[in-house]
């Protein structure tokens, strides 16, 4: 059979997505991983090449499958609708983040199928009882409308054996791959080494996807897949990458026996940076150039809000260890809808005194799945999935909304000084230089004006 796989592009209200940052579509590789043996498969990435009706006219699938995090529920939910308008016996699968989470948003008649949790093994089962025209009755982490009108709901596949997925497709991407970036890294190849998290921050739903478990992959398999990929940039696409300090001192160990030569990137948090000094300077010996770090707040009471199990001691001490290796620092933090003025300048003294040379910064956004979202939903001033972009505010602010962004965006502006703002252009290269700022100028813009689509009250449903 002929399936589709389509990475859509952000909403026109939404604000950063593609503009600020774009990974390869890692989940749709691995899907196609799964069928590429026995169906002729492609994948389209809307985030680069525009025209979905040239690609389906031309390839003219049985199966389109789309992914969709929550800020792309509206614009998926169109993608289905002209597909349908284009052949109405074309098969309509979604999948992805918010198909897990809230599989009843896509209970709509231009989809025939949800696919909730890891797709790997279940999409190439509804792939083959589609072809075999047999019902889809007993599948793991499906939703759909059977053949009497009755909806049918089945409990997501949880594996542990992250093993024994098959190599993303990469080469089904092959087009789109110089595009993929973070920042000064590109081209950007992403992978997953382990899923999950054991800890419980109540605005974060990864934890949960899973059954609450960290998963990780043998390092032996990392490496070999490490050696198939030609980009000298890698992203390691985990919930948390340095939880598991034995397997990553022992993937550090094989990465460097084997030679292998790349630049990498990964999450972690704050206090596995602090207690494991070492660790991080065993992965500088072997190409780590960057960590993204969610250090989220400049008060103890906010991170105790959250249930991050950190504090600001300990935020502080990992910056100074990752300062001291030279590794860059993506420090990413949360601003809330309650702040006062005051706070906006605190926050900016805060980052300052840190010297940061680049800080990421977001509004505290209750997502659907999540613990935070289950307490404030009666609160939030929209239910449009357009605007949980992490940059609209979804609950009411303290201050003028006005006011709120004109400091947010003054927050994003004076956070790090001219001095440390040069020394991150410099990783750039010259030529990348332009794109960058034209990027960050439109950033800014946007923030600085993001408080307009409450003039005349944000749109309140996901209608």
């Amino acid at each position: 059979m002929k399936i589709l796989l389509v990475q859509p592009a952000k909403g026109p209200n939404t604000i950063g997505g593609e503009d600020v940052f774009m990974h390869e579509p890692l989940a749709l590789e691995y899907i196609a991983s799964g069928l590429i043996t026995d169906h002729e498969v492609q994948i389209i990435d809307l985030r680069i090449e525009k025209d979905l009706k040239i690609v389906f006219e031309a390839f003219n699938p049985d199966i389109v499958g789309i992914t969709a995090y929550t800020v792309d529920v509206n614009s998926v939910k169109e993608l289905f609708i002209q597909l349908k308008s284009w052949r109405p016996t074309v098969f309509t699968v979604v999948g992805g983040h918010h198909a897990t989470v809230a599989p009843e948003d896509f209970l709509e008649p231009a989809i025939d199928l949800i696919v909730s949790g890891e797709g790997i093994f279940v999409f190439k089962e509804v792939v083959q009882r589609f072809e075999k025209n047999e019902d889809f009755e007993g599948i793991p982490g499906i939703s759909y409308t059977n053949k009497k009108g009755e909806i049918i709901n089945t409990p997501p596949l949880i594996t542990d054996d992250l093993d024994a997925f098959p190599f993303p497709a990469r080469f089904l991407t092959e087009k789109y791959r110089k595009h993929y970036f973070s920042e000064w890294m590109k081209p950007l190849a992403s992978v997953r080494t382990s899923k999950g998290c054991p800890f419980r921050c109540n605005f974060c739903a990864l934890w949960k996807l899973n059954g609450g478990k960290y998963l990780i992959r043998k390092p032996e398999n990392i490496v070999k897949e490490l050696l198939e990929i030609k980009e000298v940039y890698i992203f390691f696409a985990d919930d948390e990458s340095l939880i598991d300090t034995k397997r990553m001192l022992e993937h550090a160990r094989l990465i460097k026996e084997a030679g292998i030569k790349k630049k990498y990137f990964l999450y972690g948090r704050s206090d596995s940076i602090a207690k494991h000094p070492d660790l991080i300077e065993k992965w500088k010996e072997i190409g780590l150039e960057r960590i993204f770090i969610g250090l989220e707040s400049f008060k103890d009471e906010d991170l105790i809000s959250i249930k991050k199990k950190s504090t600001v001691a300990v935020n502080d001490e990992a910056i100074k260890v990752l300062q001291k290796t030279n590794i860059e620092i993506y420090a990413s933090f949360m601003v809330r809808p309650e702040f006062t003025k005051a706070d906006f300048r605190e926050f900016i003294k805060y980052c300052l005194k840190l010297k940061l040379s680049f800080a990421s910064f977001s509004v505290l956004t209750p997502l659907p799945g999540t613990d935070f979202y289950a307490v404030v939903k009666a609160q939030l001033i929209t239910h449009n999935y357009d605007y949980f972009d992490f940059l609209h505010t979804l609950l009411p602010t303290r201050l003028p909304i006005k006011d709120f962004y004109n400091e947010f965006y003054r927050l994003y502006n004076e956070a790090v000084s001219p001095t440390q703002k040069l020394l991150f252009v410099m990783k750039y290269p010259l030529r990348d230089i332009p794109g960058m700022l034209r990027r960050s100028y439109k950033l800014l813009y946007q923030i600085r004006n993001a408080y307009k689509y409450h003039e005349n009250g944000p749109p309140k449903t996901n209608e």
